[in-house]
């Protein structure tokens, strides 16, 4: 390695859009475990994240409150829960389909997918 250098961290994503670390990055930080696995259905982009939670906002779109049940009328957020999130959603105005591994729900611009790919 050259002084001075950091070496890439190389993210590699498989043909069912589940990502994979390097080996070396794993040695170095330890592997995150994506737990759940969001798909918009209209470009198939994918985001996973090791958690979910579901935001409700007052009418003025200021944050109300924080929930683990999907609802009409809350947002997705996926883990981590700071300013470097990973995703949010719009508003839901429907749920399509629920199970106990998978929601497929409308929100506000786009349809989504929710895989539960473990707990």
């Amino acid at each position: 390695m050259i002084a001075g250098v950091q070496p890439k961290v190389l993210l590699s994503q498989d043909e069912d859009g589940n990502l994979h670390l390097d080996e070396r990055f794993v040695e170095i930080f330890g592997a995150e475990y994506m737990n759940y696995k969001l798909v918009r259905e209209a470009d198939g982009l994918t985001k996973q994240s090791e958690d979910v939670c579901w935001l409700e906002f007052n009418d003025n779109g200021k944050f109300k409150s924080k929930h683990k049940e999907v609802a009409v009328g809350r947002s997705l957020l996926m883990s981590p829960f700071s300013q470097f999130f990973t995703w949010q959603t719009t508003n839901i105005i429907s749920i399509l389909e629920q199970r106990d591994d998978y929601i497929k729900f409308n929100t506000e611009n786009s349809c989504y997918e929710l895989f539960v790919l473990s707990k």
